[in-house]
C-alpha cells in the first residue's frame, strides 16, 4: 500500500529534490540541455538552421521550426522534473527509448525528410547521454543485482 502524497509534497520535492539518485540527476541535466535547445529554436529558429546545415527558413517554415522548438523544450521540461522528483521509472524507460533515435534519425535523413546535420546531432546526443545515464544506473543499482547467487 502507498503513501498519500499531497501537492505541497511534490513541490517540496521538487524544489530540493534531497531524494534525486545519480542517474535521475543525469536525465535531469540533459533535460536542462533539451530544454534550452527547445527555447533556441523558438527564440533564434535562424541562427539554429544555420547552426545545423538547414536551408534557410522561409515563409511558414519559420513557424513550423518554432513549434517544433516547443516540442523540444516541453520534452526537455518533461526530463527536467521526472528527474527532480527522482522519477526511477521514467528514468529506466529512457534507457529503452533514446538509443532508437539516432537510427530513427538515420531513417528520416535516408529518405531526405531531415537535414544530416540535424539528424546526426540529435542523434547522437540521445545516444551518448543515454549511455552515461546507464552508466551511472549501473553503479546506482548494481546493475540489478541483489546479492550474490546461491548454490
Amino acid at each position: 500500500m502507498t503513501t498519500p502524497v499531497t501537492f505541497m509534497d511534490m513541490l517540496r520535492r521538487l524544489l530540493r529534490a534531497d531524494e534525486q539518485g545519480r542517474a535521475a540527476k543525469t536525465v535531469e541535466i540533459y533535460g536542462w540541455v533539451v530544454l534550452i535547445e527547445g527555447a533556441t529554436c523558438m527564440i533564434w529558429p535562424h541562427l539554429v538552421a544555420t547552426v545545423l546545415g538547414i536551408p534557410p527558413l522561409e515563409g511558414q517554415g519559420v513557424g513550423y521550426f518554432r513549434l517544433a522548438g516547443v516540442w523540444v523544450a516541453g520534452i526537455g521540461l518533461l526530463y527536467v522534473l521526472s528527474g527532480r522528483l527522482n522519477a526511477t521509472g521514467f528514468v529506466f524507460s529512457t534507457l529503452l527509448d533514446r538509443p532508437l533515435v539516432l537510427p530513427l534519425f538515420g531513417v528520416l535523413w535516408y529518405f531526405g525528410m531531415v537535414a544530416g546535420t540535424l539528424a546526426l546531432a540529435a542523434g547522437l546526443q540521445d545516444l551518448l547521454t543515454c549511455l552515461w545515464t546507464w552508466a551511472v544506473w549501473r553503479r546506482e543499482f548494481g546493475g540489478g543485482r541483489t546479492g550474490p547467487a546461491s548454490s
